[in-house]
């Protein structure tokens, strides 16, 4: 079975169509929406809101490591612009989840990111999508299970939630041949990215779990230039999918 698996695809919507090309089965791990472009300031529905210049200055807050700031600066552009925040955001999130999930492959096995809104996306997924949160699905025998979003950050992106409850995700899954979740398990080398200089939120109770289950593979993506793509954890082959918005080109694997 050759399956193709996409994440991180903020907002990559053209090489979304061509994703599927000569699959069997497709699986994205999430992050859609593109709210910042880190390497093209112009993109982005924080750009679109309030200009490439502010974004630039946002984004240079944040790479600091001040979070706080960057919050006060956002807010203050807000202010600038009035009217409601909330629907306006909402509105840019729906002009693009409505061009990708048109041309998301379809059938297609989908769970969230931490940059994703759950709850708008029964308004654009097709039939042929099956959305999986804490859940598992057999296909040709071979059994897949799903957690999606992220933990709790400094950068507060709109899905993360408790430790607590993304374990509780973990273990409702029991044991799986393969393990899709959007964010890496807890090991450094995996966790770490190298262009961003700093280290993102992996799962302890994901590697946990892959100790103690050991699936045949884990996929993953969140960490867009890891230190490492690729590592064992006893039989469990781990491996970082990439960030589509880079790649332009799926993951294979053939199964």
């Amino acid at each position: 079975m050759r399956v193709h698996v996409v994440s991180d695809v903020h907002g990559a919507s053209d090489a979304l169509a061509r994703a599927g090309e000569g699959s069997e089965l497709f699986i994205c791990l999430g992050d859609l929406v593109l709210f910042i472009d880190y390497h093209d300031m112009s993109r982005g529905i924080f750009s679109q809101l309030f200009g490439p210049d502010n974004c630039a200055k946002f984004v240079e807050l944040r790479t600091q490591g001040r979070y706080d700031q960057a919050r006060e600066f956002g807010n203050s552009l807000w202010e600038q612009r009035g009217g409601d925040r909330r629907s306006q955001l909402d509105d840019e999130v729906r002009k693009q989840y409505a061009e990708l999930f048109a041309a998301m492959p379809d059938p297609a096995l989908l769970t969230y990111g931490n940059v994703d809104l759950p709850t708008m996306w029964p308004e654009f997924t097709r039939p042929g999508h099956q959305v999986l949160d804490g859940q598992v699905v057999d296909i040709n025998g071979v059994r897949f299970g799903f957690v999606g979003g992220g933990l709790r950050t400094a950068m507060r992106t709109p899905f993360e939630i408790t430790d607590e409850d993304y374990a509780a995700k973990v273990e409702a899954l029991g044991r799986v041949d393969v393990l899709c979740t959007h964010i890496p398990p807890a090991l450094p080398e995996l966790t770490y990215d190298t262009v961003a200089r700093r280290f993102e939120r992996g799962s302890s109770a994901l590697l946990e779990a892959i100790v103690k289950t050991q699936p045949a593979i884990a996929l993953f993506g969140h960490v867009h230039q890891p230190l490492a793509s690729r590592t064992r954890i006893g039989k469990t082959e781990c491996m970082n999918v990439g960030h589509f918005r880079s790649r332009q080109t799926p993951f294979v694997l053939d199964l």
